[in-house]
């Protein structure tokens, strides 16, 4: 995986390597994102639901919701890999 960010936008790809273009992007394992898409929406974590589109941190956010967006993140990268 690879995240890229710029300010607060962030996007995960599921990608054997660094994502720098369009064609990089495309390597992307869309169905590997949905599933990770989809165990994050399990516990609550609402995500964009496409691999091509950026989630967003804002002021909004508490330290909770982050912290509880890392550990949800972080069990599920456990399981995936699993």
């Amino acid at each position: 995986m690879t995240i890229n960010r710029v300010g607060s936008m962030i996007t995960l790809f599921f990608t054997p390597g660094p994502v720098h273009d369009y064609a990089s992007a495309k390597t992307s394992d869309t169905a590997l994102f949905a599933r990770f898409f989809h165990e994050l929406l399990e516990r609550g974590i609402y995500f964009p639901p496409a691999q091509y589109e950026a989630a967003f941190v804002s002021l909004a956010h508490t330290e909770g919701d982050i912290d509880a967006t890392v550990r949800a993140a972080g069990e599920i990268f456990r399981e995936l890999r699993a």
